[in-house]
């Protein structure tokens, strides 16, 4: 059901709360406020733009430091007093420089160490970069630069080739290594996991069929 913004509940402050989701990993990036006329703004440009609190003033999201945030969609509560908006971002949400404004923790999941991710590994390998450890295999190949990275990556490559001719568990193996290369090269030319899910978001076959008919 499509709404307008007559249909939004706005608090006594004429503010309602809006969370800023990543469109392409679900990730909350913020919790910002708007107005009806930051909301106008959002809605015509596609941009996050808000009304911020402290400044009393409206700001676009991006405009000082370049990290617009590209709307997808809005979605309301069944109460019709929070905001969902889906987004592309163009960098960090935080004013400090993290991807997402919620990063520190007050209640730590137990699990948290025995759940893996491609982006906990990506931090940890840039971690080995910027403190290189002893003995640590991703500390040797950022010491040794470039050359020997993209050596690895070459025989990699090559492996995956001859397992994926032989048993389906040799090529998990082997493609395993070739990505862990691949993301410690990432880390040298300081590319981001997000980055990649940005590049191929963008050619996502869905997303070009949408912007062909919004073409037509």
């Amino acid at each position: 059901m499509l709404l307008n913004i007559d249909d939004l509940k706005f608090n006594s402050d004429g503010l309602i709360p809006a969370i800023i989701i990543d469109h392409d990993n679900n990730q909350v990036l913020m919790l910002a406020y708007m107005n009806r006329d930051s909301l106008k703004i959002s809605l015509e440009k596609k941009l996050t733009c808000f009304w911020s609190r402290s400044r009393n003033e409206l700001w676009l999201k991006g405009a000082t430091s370049g990290n617009y945030q590209h709307i997808i969609s809005i979605k309301t509560d069944c109460d019709r007093d929070t905001l969902l908006i889906y987004v592309k971002p163009d960098g960090p949400a935080c004013h400090l420089g993290n991807y997402s404004c919620f990063e520190d923790e007050i209640l730590q999941d137990e699990n948290k160490n025995n759940k893996f991710s491609i982006c906990a590994l990506m931090d940890l390998i840039k971690d080995r970069k910027i403190n290189p450890a002893e003995k640590s295999y991703t500390s040797y190949l950022f010491e040794k630069g470039l050359d020997k990275i993209l050596k690895k990556i070459g025989e990699e490559s090559s492996e995956v080739i001859i397992a994926a001719k032989n048993s389906r568990e040799e090529t998990i193996y082997e493609l395993a290594d070739l990505i862990y290369h691949m993301l410690v090269l990432m880390a040298e030319k300081n590319i981001e996991v997000q980055d990649l899910i940005k590049e191929l978001a963008s050619r996502h076959v869905i997303d070009k069929k949408i912007k062909q008919e919004k073409m037509k």
